[in-house]
């Protein structure tokens, strides 16, 4: 039998020790993300795995917002945050600063999830696309890298809310060590 714990038992940060934890040199950016739900989605995701920062461009929504407080449960709070009109000057800003720039994509030559690894000493960026249009061209011609997860059913797309997922487990396995 499997006892379930309570929330008391589960030894979770306040938003006071969140905001001092040590955070994995990880950042998004949210590029044109039509759905509020997915944008509270990646918070949470980002809070559950201490991601450094979010970026939100373009025409993704802000907190506060009633349907992203909804998916994002109080992350929004918690995880740094910045608007930034266009993705592709932040892009280029961060570049300067030495932060190494990956989409989230499918392109005739991105590298698959499970080849892609992570250097310590380094900040790593992962721009996640519009669920309809994707990461435009643009952008994709000023990364580093483009990472796909792989996929072997009928659909040739997964929801931004469980790339984002997948993308800070892996990150979080590889830069930690498994």
């Amino acid at each position: 039998m499997f006892d379930k714990l309570k929330n008391e038992d589960l030894n979770r940060k306040n938003i006071d020790d969140f905001k001092k934890s040590k955070k994995n040199p990880l950042i998004f950016i949210l590029d044109n993300i039509r759905s509020l739900h997915n944008v509270g989605s990646v918070f949470r995701n980002s809070d559950a795995f201490l991601v450094e920062k979010i970026y939100l461009c373009g025409i993704t929504g802000v907190p506060p917002h009633k349907s992203i407080n909804k998916a994002a449960l109080g992350s929004t709070d918690s995880v740094d945050w910045e608007y930034f009109n266009s993705s592709y000057e932040l892009i280029l800003k961060l570049r300067e600063n030495g932060f190494k720039i990956f989409a989230v994509e499918q392109t005739l030559n991105s590298t698959n999830l499970i080849d892609f690894s992570v250097e310590k000493g380094f900040k790593y960026v992962f721009v996640f696309g519009n669920e309809i249009k994707g990461i435009s061209q643009e952008i994709l011609n000023i990364v580093d890298g483009v990472i796909e997860i792989p996929q072997f059913g009928t659909k040739h797309s997964l929801n931004i809310s469980i790339c984002s997922g997948i993308i800070s487990w892996d990150f979080y396995t590889k830069y930690k060590g498994k």
